[in-house]
């Protein structure tokens, strides 16, 4: 009821959520299976296995493979998987795997949900660096922030210094970017420009603000968002466009843009209400308002290719006269 409540009164932001603790446990194998098969026959036939997860760590599982049982008990029609993995959790599990027509019996330790996630947002991640490298040659280099904390721009600082430093451009990526916090430190590390170069002995030439500590790119860039970019994603969105850095690629963003404070209740439940109203220079209250695209693109639902993603390389690379 409170829910519905908040959804009356259309604020971003504003919510009530129970008390903390409670936690996933259900053990992850890090593999998809095909539902249509399973729909048909009731058999797990695998599509995908999740890089560097149990299943291709531990157990070399690989698409095709069927999974037949865990721990014994057969996978069939009604076969729940989840409740056959409820607390399993770094705990050892037998699968049963026909592979090329033969069956094999591995040990497996199933990781809980937040590791898969993370492990799928990694192998999501590497798939788009690579699909740029190759759209573009190997000229432009790819970041992805999924948030603004801390920890995704230390990981914004690595990817420029080890996969993009080299490169004549970057595709700055944030779509379905949850917010946060730090899109002021963000925006520097692309808004600044170059002014000296230093010559070490024996070594490439390398900006001053580089060699002095400062995090600067100093290279072109293009920005991805989509309807799922909210908050501070949206202001750091809004900044790279009054800032002129370069073209927005995708679908206007959501429109979350206030800031928000929250108080803990009696039960331990915790009620957020924003009390800080956000604007651009010129005024505009930026809650309800999703920051609009250079480059209008869609990403339909279910699609296995990503036009958007074409279209940022695409938009980059005429930029700096590579097509």
């Amino acid at each position: 009821l409170l829910a519905m409540m908040v959804g009356e009164l259309n604020s971003s932001h504003s919510g009530v959520y129970p008390p903390s603790g409670a936690r996933r446990t259900t053990g992850r194998l890090g593999l998809d299976f095909d539902p249509q098969t399973y729909e048909r026959t009731g058999t797990l036939r695998v599509t995908n296995v999740v890089p560097r997860s149990p299943a291709a760590v531990s157990a070399q599982i690989h698409a095709g493979d069927e999974l037949l049982a865990v721990n014994g008990t057969r996978i069939e029609g009604r076969t729940n998987l989840d409740e056959l993995l409820e607390n399993t959790i770094g705990k050892r599990v037998v699968l049963t795997i026909r592979s090329a027509g033969a069956t094999r019996e591995v040990a497996i330790k199933p990781v809980n949900y937040a590791t898969t996630m993370e492990l799928r947002y990694r192998a999501w991640v590497a798939e788009n660096r690579e699909y740029v490298r190759r759209a573009s040659g190997g000229r432009l280099g790819y970041v992805h922030m999924p948030d603004m904390s801390a920890d995704s721009l230390a990981n914004l600082y690595k990817d420029l210094n080890v996969t993009d430093f080299d490169k004549d451009g970057v595709v700055v990526d944030i779509r379905s970017n949850e917010g946060g916090f730090v899109n002021a430190y963000a925006i520097d590390v692309f808004a600044r420009r170059p002014y000296l170069r230093m010559y070490p002995r024996n070594m490439p030439s390398v900006s001053a603000r580089t060699e002095l500590g400062q995090r600067s790119l100093e290279k072109p860039t293009v920005l991805m968002v989509n309807e799922e970019t909210l908050s501070d994603g949206e202001d750091f969105t809004q900044g790279y466009r009054a800032l002129h850095l370069g073209k927005v690629v995708g679908v206007p963003t959501a429109g979350w843009i206030i800031y928000t404070s929250g108080i803990n209740l009696v039960d331990g439940s915790f009620f957020r209400l924003p009390f800080e109203r956000v604007t651009t220079l010129e005024g505009e209250n930026m809650e309800r308002n999703p920051r609009p695209v250079d480059v209008y693109v869609t990403r339909p639902v279910g699609s296995s290719t990503d036009p958007q993603l074409d279209a940022a390389v695409r938009t980059l690379m005429r930029q700096l006269h590579l097509r």
